[in-house]
């Protein structure tokens, strides 16, 4: 990707006066915009942690939690992690989120209150705890 990038911008420099390039301005507007990126990915390898598989006795990272929101029937899970992690299957709720931060050690059964980020108090219930 760097390599397409350089070839564009070399190209852009082909046309001529540079204070006037949209191709070159577009050019290294991308690349900047790459290298930030590579920088971001770098930084989360960096400081990426291992952790060990979850049991499932308690709402950690790596287990999937169903809740039941106050008021409603219906219950909703999520994969308790990061929110660079991908899955087909179900949305990832993040520990440093309002929801994430209250579910974290919690068991079965368990019921917390959370504020939304439009500050609005919303009971929850821990319906059921599994690993992934």
């Amino acid at each position: 990707m760097r390599f397409e990038i350089a070839e564009k911008i070399e190209r852009a420099r082909e046309l001529g006066d540079l204070k006037e390039n949209a191709d070159y301005d577009a050019a290294k507007n991308e690349q900047g915009l790459n290298e930030a990126r590579v920088r971001q990915l770098e930084a989360m390898l960096r400081d990426a942690e291992i952790v060990e598989s979850a049991s499932g006795d308690v709402v950690e990272v790596g287990t999937i939690v169903e809740i039941r929101i106050s008021g409603d029937d219906a219950t909703q899970s999520y994969l308790i992690g990061s929110i660079e992690e991908r899955n087909d299957d179900y949305d990832v709720l993040s520990t440093s989120s309002p929801l994430g931060q209250v579910l974290i050690g919690r068991s079965v059964g368990d019921s917390a209150t959370y504020e939304t980020p439009r500050k609005a108090q919303l009971g929850v219930e821990v319906v059921s705890i599994r690993p992934l």
